[in-house]
């Protein structure tokens, strides 16, 4: 374990397990290093790839949070790669994912990446996002109100209401109630591929790396469609669907698939 400073300063902790070339695991939406996929996925990749996990700014051992600026979790990732020796494989999981496919755009020393279902509505199977949503989210946050905020991440998202209403009696309503402060940041990163338009066809052309972007074959149709159209767009993009599986990621899945794309 240990610290990297960003570009502006703020502290990200991270950890380093295994052994091989460099690889760096991005969580989505509140989750870190301490709670979420990322430490199974490290396990299971860390006998192929020196891996590093770290918490995006604003959750565990990290500072920052409610910067709602994506230049800063751009920096960030980058200085965890710096750390990880100046270049490294990168995958990311949900708008961790985004997030990948937007620092390799913007020059982030990546070799070869990956995405796990970045969360995209480009077309008219899903209603887009409600324009006040991200408000509302920020203005949750600024009041002091981080689980007001997870309950309207979670409604739009898709849980059902009698369900957001129990999820505070849940164990894990503490830890995922830490972290609601930083949902701003995650809006500002995936809030532009909301609107059921895809983008410009050139909106990532800097990510020309070798992609992989992997969609569940249970999800629901908008994402499974937003995993081809990113394919498609990313200039070595090339896309896998997992059968069976749904937005959760799975790590004895998902591994060996990781293992085979990094390795070629």
């Amino acid at each position: 374990m240990g610290t990297v400073l960003s570009k502006d300063g703020t502290e990200i902790a991270y950890s380093r397990t295994g052994s091989g070339p460099a690889l760096v695991v991005v969580d989505g939406a509140m989750c870190h290093r301490g709670f979420g996929p990322s430490a199974g996925i490290a396990k299971a990749l860390a006998g192929h790839f020196t891996v590093h996990t770290y918490d995006r700014r604003g959750r565990g051992g990290s500072g920052g949070g409610t910067e709602r600026d994506v230049r800063k979790e751009v920096e960030d990732l980058a200085a965890v790669v710096e750390a990880a020796g100046g270049s490294a494989h990168l995958f990311g999981m949900s708008s961790g994912g985004t997030l990948v496919v937007e620092a390799a755009h913007r020059g982030v020393a990546a070799r070869r990446i990956a995405v796990y279902e970045s969360p995209m509505t480009l077309d008219g199977t899903r209603a887009p996002m409600d324009p006040d949503l991200p408000a509302r989210v920020d203005r949750a946050v600024a009041e002091g109100r981080p689980g007001d905020a997870v309950k309207l991440f979670l409604r739009y998202v898709g849980m059902p209401g009698p369900m957001v209403a129990l999820f505070p009696l849940l164990p894990a309503w503490k830890k995922i109630k830490a972290v609601g402060h930083t949902l701003p940041n995650d809006f500002a990163i995936v809030g532009e591929f909301q609107h059921g338009v895809p983008p410009a066809a050139d909106r990532w052309k800097g990510a020309d790396v070798p992609a992989l972007v992997i969609a569940g074959g249970k999800s629901p149709e908008y994402l499974r469609n937003a995993q081809r159209h990113l394919a498609e767009a990313l200039p070595q993009g090339e896309l896998t669907v997992l059968p069976g599986q749904t937005h959760l990621v799975k790590a004895a899945v998902t591994a060996p698939v990781l293992v085979d794309f990094f390795t070629r």
